[in-house]
């Protein structure tokens, strides 16, 4: 069996910079983007779904609070992002994929906060505007985007995934 400090010399990446961002093969940053990826993905059901509603006022307010709840949960998902992005050795292929994807997300807060802004000057009366509405199409088109480099981060450079000996584990009976 290998010691932490064996594993951290041979793959910095798999280990916690501190157990703040979750134990050894177990971080807390990919739970926490469930919450502003759901929240903001819900948002834009009800944006489309408001064009067909008898009562569009509601679903458009239910969107603007889905998106600030998506916005409160990207800070606190980026803090543990950051913190799994400084166990990764620079320079790698692996770092600039991770500054990437941290670029990808701070620009989808961005338009996400700007479509927060537009809806609270826009009102709840009516459905929901083009411009908030087109903002939030181009939000989780770039959410898609960054999604899918924080999988390679992941399923193909192992960030903060434990080793394959400690994975051979959940296979043993």
């Amino acid at each position: 069996m290998t010691t932490t400090t064996e594993r951290t010399a041979a793959i910095p990446s798999k280990e916690p910079v501190s157990v703040v961002a979750g134990p050894y093969g177990h971080p807390f940053h990919p739970i926490l983007v469930t919450i502003p990826i759901g929240a903001w993905v819900s948002s834009l059901v009800l944006d489309i779904a408001s064009y067909w509603a008898n009562d569009p006022g509601a679903l458009v307010r239910g969107s603007y609070w889905l998106i600030g709840i998506g916005v409160l949960g990207a800070l606190l998902a980026a803090l543990f992002g950051l913190l799994d992005l400084l166990t990764i050795p620079r320079p790698s292929r692996a770092f600039r994929v991770g500054l990437t994807h941290m670029a990808l997300n701070l620009v989808v807060v961005g338009l996400f906060v700007a479509s927060f802004l537009v809806r609270r000057s826009d009102g709840f009366a009516g459905h929901t505007s083009g411009a908030a509405l087109t903002l939030s199409v181009i939000a989780i088109a770039l959410l898609l985007a960054s999604g899918w480099l924080g999988g390679m981060l992941s399923y193909r450079y192992g960030v903060r995934v434990a080793r394959e000996a400690t994975q051979a584990e959940g296979y043993q009976a």
